[in-house]
């Protein structure tokens, strides 16, 4: 009876601990797949939010800048600290990029300079003054970064606060002074970036790697290191420099790209910033030639196979004829390859919008000293960009009209009759001595006297080959009577030996049109376009990005497509 019971209860417990052991599994699983399902679940929102932060098409970007205005009460510190933030994200591959544009197409692609670009769109100096950003900024979407400007020796540009903000207006107001770090500062920034894309591309971290992909082994522009784009470095002179002292401006301009050029696709000379006292005095035609020159000699010289392209920034103020011929005629003269249109104006527009009534801070904002820029500008921006175009294009036709420096006059030589030619040079010999007799000062009698105890100088007949009298023949002729040379003529009856011209030099080579850049109050795409219909090869924004956020160049090009497309349509 007892070893039944004790089998039953052994059974029972078997059966108990079996029934534990299958719920307990059971509960083991389900535990495990909620937890498989909540990590795919969390891996996929963070995957998507990655994805979606990171996408410059991202309605999220455009309440970045008001965020910086909230939290950064100084326009300065809002601006940097963007600039901060963007590049510690590029560092961790967090930073925003362009996704889903397949510019691959060509259908916003460009040539400049022999280079194919992406698109037309790029960013104004001002943006990455230390060139600590220009591959975040790519990121962005845009064909050309322009860095700077970098001055011979650091600066610190004029006194904050000194940028402004007028949101009614979407418009800024800077008074920077081009503070800068100085040109050997951006040297080593720009330096150490390529030998970093050196060593990540197999090339190595020394400067034969360096040397190696600035000589373009790695099928890069050697500024921008990206297919299809551009790296600008504008350069400025130091406010310290004598504006009256022209070979010294100059010698800050050389300095700079003597130190930048080999880092650059693009070198811009700044002779246009408001905020530098004399600056703009520059632009006269006669200075503004000797600095352009100078620049792009020293551009030519720069130790790599393929030479920087040089620009010139000139003022939206300077707008006279005599003005803007005055820089055209500049431009061809130096040999500088193209224009920058446009940059901040010390003009002001309509204060503001009709019926908008101002705060206390923005009132006072827009009598603030400094240059102004904005969609304000755009219309001016047109203009002048159309009259640019129409005058440098007039100026190629002249140079390529001029005749080839090198090339033989057509001569048409007339043979005189013997005696008459004869008579003539006969007659010019006995004049010529007649009024260098004339012109002589009397002698004194000492002086008379030793002259006349000195033999008379005969030119010996070695020097006489066209003479044929006897060597052993006397002549008691002067030395310097006409008498003495007419016999050593050669004799003018004979024919003219036939005369070997050397052979006709090449034809002179077809002045290439120059390039335009256009920026000021450029804001969408059809803008964008209108600034390319006027003759500009590319669009450069920076008000606008500063207002419009990470995803403004994204959606300037999809407007950009949107109106070409609607433009085909109606055709």
């Amino acid at each position: 009876m007892f070893p039944k019971l004790l089998n039953s209860r052994i059974l029972q417990n078997r059966f108990v601990s079996t029934a534990h052991t299958a719920t307990g599994d059971t509960r083991s699983f389900t535990a495990r797949l909620k937890n498989i399902l909540l990590g795919t679940a969390i891996s996929l929102t963070l995957l998507l939010g990655y994805a979606y932060i990171t996408d410059t098409r991202a309605s999220f970007h455009l309440f970045t800048p008001s965020l910086l205005k909230y939290i950064y009460d100084d326009a300065e510190d809002a601006h940097e600290a963007g600039n901060r933030w963007l590049r510690v994200l590029y560092g961790f591959g967090l930073n925003p990029r362009e996704r889903g544009e397949r510019e691959e197409g060509g259908d916003l692609a460009i040539e400049i300079f022999g280079h194919t670009l992406s698109n037309p769109i790029g960013t104004s100096a001002g943006i990455d003054k230390a060139a600590l950003i220009p591959d975040p900024l790519f990121a962005l979407g845009a064909s050309i970064i322009e860095v700077g400007g970098a001055t011979p020796y650091p600066q610190d540009g004029n006194p904050k606060p000194r940028v402004f903000r007028l949101p009614s207006q979407k418009a800024l107001i800077n008074r920077y002074g081009l503070n800068s770090e100085g040109k050997d500062h951006m040297a080593m920034v720009l330096r150490r970036r390529v030998r970093e894309y050196a060593y990540a591309t197999g090339f190595g971290i020394d400067e034969e790697g360096e040397r190696e992909v600035l000589d373009g082994e790695a099928g890069v522009p050697p500024g921008s290191l990206r297919k299809g784009k551009l790296l600008a470095v504008q350069v400025a002179k130091n406010k310290f420099t004598p504006d009256e002292d022209i070979e010294a401006v100059k010698r800050d301009y050389v300095y700079c790209v003597e130190a930048l050029a080999k880092y650059a696709d693009i070198i811009v000379v700044n002779v246009s910033s408001p905020n530098t006292p004399g600056l703009r005095g520059l632009q006269r035609v006669e200075p503004l030639t000797n600095i352009l020159t100078g620049v792009v000699q020293a551009a030519q010289r720069t130790d790599r196979k393929t030479k920087p392209a040089v620009m010139v920034k000139v003022s939206p103020d300077e707008d006279s004829d005599e003005q803007v011929l005055g820089i055209c005629d500049a431009v061809w003269q130096s040999g500088v390859d193209g224009v920058i249109v446009g940059n901040t104006t010390k003009r002001r527009p309509d204060p503001f919008p009709e019926g908008y009534t101002p705060s206390q801070r923005e009132a006072i904002a827009v009598l603030e000293q400094g240059g102004y820029s904005g969609p304000q500008l755009f219309d001016r921006t047109v203009k002048l960009t159309r009259r640019y175009r129409r005058l440098l294009d007039e100026g190629m036709e002249e140079e390529d009209a001029l005749p080839n420096s090198n090339a033989i006059p057509d001569v048409n030589i007339k043979p005189a009759s013997t005696p008459d030619r004869k008579s003539d040079i006969s007659t010019q010999i006995e004049a010529t001595v007649a009024r260098d007799a004339a012109h002589m000062k009397p002698s004194a009698p000492k002086a008379d006297a030793d002259s006349k105890s000195q033999p008379l100088i005969r030119i010996p007949e070695r020097n006489k080959p066209f003479s044929s009298s006897d060597s052993s023949s006397t002549n008691d002729s002067p030395a310097l009577s006409s008498s003495s040379h007419i016999d050593q003529l050669p004799n003018l009856s004979a024919p003219l030996p036939p005369q070997t011209l050397p052979p006709p030099s090449s034809p002179k080579p077809k002045q290439k049109r120059k390039v335009i850049f256009a920026t000021g109050g450029i804001t969408n795409g059809a803008q964008a376009l209108e600034v390319l219909e006027a003759g500009a090869s590319v669009a450069q924004v920076y008000t606008a990005l500063v207002y419009g956020g990470a995803g403004t160049i994204t959606r300037m090009k999809g407007e950009m497509r949107d109106e070409m497309k609607r433009r085909r349509n109606e055709r």
